[in-house]
């Protein structure tokens, strides 16, 4: 595990340091599909309409991405296991050639049979989204429909090396359900990572729950939040596993606010998508966007375009991975973070980079 994790890491981050130019991937965004089985109310890329990914396509992208040096490989939708046979070929493709893989899934189509194949694959690590413990209409992702799941994908992690967390948005309406799942989390051994509900930056057509949307937060919520916020924080101090810092937890009450500063974004330089069709862009929020940012083994990302957009585009966005991209891509930071690790004996995550 420790040796994957370096691998998947530590080379890519030295490699893009001391090469010169601005594109080193770090981690890639493999949108091997766009379709969902769920419809959370506040997910505005709910668009059954856009075809999967195609083989083909997969191992184009996988072999360039190599060659790039990038081996840190998120699987993306949509709902990745929609179809899980594609999914194990992708996991079993991207492992075998060094890279360290990383699958979301709301966890409904993850029976047993699913999890042992795809962990036999070489899967690294599992994002499990629940946003509440029972099932909602408004936030389908919940924890009791596919607790047998839940409970036999965090026992095999043992016997197969991968790890598992929670990955949780907060919306105005499930503010119970991040401390019930946190506990969960916690009780359970794994980690959580904080979403703050986030409405569309771009213009978004299809997306049919935009206005009356009872997930998005209101100031009158505020107060509410900032609590949640509060006790999160509390938590991550007492020592729960999380991905989020400190000042990460106490910046989202500054962006629900409309207040948040610039934060050196490294979309399009150090992380970037493939779209199913494989046409690239630099981040999620951009993926419905009509800039030409290239194709796969042909990427056109320009520092100066990119500069200029980001003044405004990450003034409005609240990515937790690119956010802590872009804080540990300083290299003093990363070194810290790293002893830290080694000092535990790499035991799973300890803190994050901004304790």
């Amino acid at each position: 595990m420790i040796l994957r994790a370096f691998q998947g890491w530590l080379y890519p981050y030295v490699r893009s340091r001391v090469l010169p130019g601005d594109f080193h991937p770090i981690i890639a965004y493999l949108f091997t599909e766009w379709k969902c089985n769920l419809d959370c109310h506040y997910c505005w890329a709910f668009d059954n309409r856009v075809k999967g990914m195609s083989e083909e396509t997969a191992r184009r992208a996988i072999d360039w991405l190599h060659e790039t040096g990038c081996r840190v490989l998120a699987l993306m939708g949509g709902e990745v296991l929609l179809r899980p046979d594609f999914a194990h070929k992708v996991i079993y493709y991207g492992a075998k050639r060094g890279f360290w893989v990383y699958l979301p899934t709301n966890g409904r189509l993850m029976r047993p049979e699913v999890t042992d194949r795809l962990a036999d694959a070489g899967v690294a690590t599992v994002n499990l989204g629940v946003d509440s413990v029972e099932d909602r209409k408004e936030l389908p992702k919940a924890l009791n429909p596919i607790r047998p799941y839940f409970e036999y994908l965090i026992k095999k992690q043992y016997v197969y090396g991968y790890s598992v967390f929670f990955n949780i948005n907060i919306t105005r309406i499930n503010l119970d359900d991040v401390k019930r799942l946190t506990e969960i989390a916690h009780d359970n051994g794994i980690a959580t990572d904080y979403h703050i509900n986030e409405a569309p930056m771009l213009d978004q057509p299809h997306f049919k729950h935009k206005e009356g949307n009872s997930t998005f937060i209101t100031p009158e919520d505020w107060p509410k939040v900032d609590e949640t916020i509060d006790w999160l924080i509390e938590k991550q101090r007492s020592g729960y596993k999380m991905v989020n810092s400190v000042r990460r937890l106490q910046d989202m009450k500054a962006f629900m606010r409309g207040k948040i500063e610039p934060w050196d974004c490294r979309a399009g330089q150090n992380s970037i998508i493939i779209r199913t069709d494989g046409t690239l862009a630099p981040c999620f929020p951009m993926y419905s966007a009509e800039g030409d940012w290239g194709v796969i083994g042909a990427p056109r990302f320009d520092p100066k375009a990119l500069d200029s957009m980001k003044q405004t585009c990450q003034l409005h966005c609240f990515s937790t991975l690119n956010h802590n991209l872009a804080y540990a891509y300083k290299a003093s930071r990363a070194i810290k973070w790293t002893l830290k690790q080694a000092l535990h004996g790499f035991q799973g995550t300890t803190g994050t980079f901004e304790d």
